[in-house]
């Protein structure tokens, strides 16, 4: 593994000194403990045991606004102290660097209060719920970056190693020109209409439905993957059921127990299928769903050029498909690299070729990542700008569907 070799005084020091004469300790406070605040928390616990970074990264409190629950959270997380006011969590000496767990409705006022605290921030996908609150974030994250402040976007997917080793062949130009872009993400945990109305079914708190839940995550690597935005959308969605029992509890992860005797409207979209072209010139199409039904987390990437293609499944996410044009048609065809050998992008401190990562892995990754950026002063990579460009597509999306599918730019 990648690890800096202790020298002998460090090795016969107790811990506490051991951390002392290493490397300084970044302390992160996380805001929200649900499914992403678990894989954020695998993310912080692991890093730094895998990876040899220039900061420690530390687990110093986690917040929610219910005390037994967000107690329960720190323990079974790991994380040393829990608080139930966010802006508590911020105020603390030993907090660093904050990490946005929450659902999109509370992005901005969090992430905008811990910049000017001079905090790292660290936030979900999207970046907002609006446009406007995404403008406002990264106003923010541009007078802090000249304090030398850092504030990233958790686009997990980035850190595949294979989609970033995809990422390196499109710039090496293997693919030569880019002709098209396919994206498709796709699940089915609402198929079911007895499915209860959890938060992220209520535009106030989400935003929008599968377009802002999966749509962002497909809309961002297709950028990152082409190294150009989209300039223009014209899109479609839907919302197959517009009515949902009221959760009788809690959620837990994507669901949740129903209340048989209240229904509430579900105020997203299901679905949003829409094409799109990038600023070259290729062509794009993207298809984003929660009602694909035997589809659990089916995100597909198929990149066409001049000179070749490459495709990626999330479901078999340490493989990619590779053809080369330029060779002879007789053995020319789709190739299967598998993603594991230490010359592939984050393998060199994993295990032995063929031993395979898996989704977790894309948080340990993030946070890695996140930890050098703040080491080296360096520009985050999604920064908030990548943020609100993903938000103005998405804000285009949902113009051009209200609008009858009508073609639409998207603001640069």
């Amino acid at each position: 593994m990648a690890r800096r070799e202790e020298t002998d005084q460090e090795a016969a020091a107790p811990p506490t000194q051991r951390a002392a004469t290493s490397v300084p300790v970044l302390g992160v406070g996380m805001v929200g403990y649900a499914f992403m605040g678990a894989a954020h928390s695998q993310g912080w616990r692991t890093a730094g045991h895998v990876f040899d970074l220039p900061m420690k990264p530390a687990l110093a409190a986690v917040c929610g606004r219910d005390r037994a629950a967000v107690d329960a959270a720190a323990a079974r997380l790991g994380w040393a102290a829990a608080e139930t006011d966010w802006r508590a969590l911020i105020a603390r000496d030993d907090v660093q660097l904050v990490d946005i767990c929450t659902p999109g409705d509370s992005h901005a006022e969090i992430a905008i209060a811990a910049l000017e605290a001079g905090k790292h921030v660290l936030c979900e996908k999207p970046l907002a719920n609006t446009v406007a609150e995404a403008e406002a974030m990264t106003e923010a994250a541009a007078r802090a970056a000249a304090r030398g402040q850092v504030a990233m976007v958790g686009f997990n997917y980035r850190r595949v190693p294979a989609i970033t080793y995809a990422r390196q062949l499109i710039a090496q130009g293997r693919l030569g020109t880019l002709r098209h872009v396919r994206a498709a993400y796709l699940q089915d945990w609402l198929v079911d209409p007895e499915a209860p109305l959890t938060w992220r079914l209520e535009r106030e708190r989400a935003g929008s439905g599968a377009l802002g839940d999966l749509g962002a995550h497909i809309v961002d690597l297709a950028q990152y993957l082409a190294g150009e935005p989209l300039v223009g959308v014209s899109a479609v969605s839907e919302t197959f059921v517009r009515e949902r029992p009221r959760l009788a509890g809690p959620s837990a992860g994507l669901s949740g127990a129903a209340d048989a005797g209240a229904r509430g409207a579900v105020t997203v979209d299901d679905a949003a299928l829409f094409t799109g072209r990038l600023a070259s010139g290729a062509l794009a199409s993207f298809e984003a769903t929660r009602m694909a039904a035997g589809r659990k987390n089916a995100l597909r990437l198929e990149i066409n050029g001049e000179r070749g293609s490459l495709a990626f499944d999330l479901e078999r996410l340490n493989e990619l498909s590779f053809h080369d044009h330029t060779e002879p048609a007789a053995t020319a065809g789709f190739r299967r690299i598998l993603v594991t050998e230490p010359q592939h992008p984050y393998l060199e401190a994993w295990w032995p070729p063929g031993h395979a990562l898996g989704y977790e892995h894309t948080f340990v990754h993030q946070a890695r990542d996140l930890v050098r950026t703040i080491a080296e002063g360096t520009e985050p990579a999604p920064s908030f700008a990548d943020g609100l460009q993903v938000q103005r597509v998405l804000a285009a999306v949902e113009e051009s569907a209200e609008k009858n599918s009508v073609h639409t730019p998207v603001v640069l």
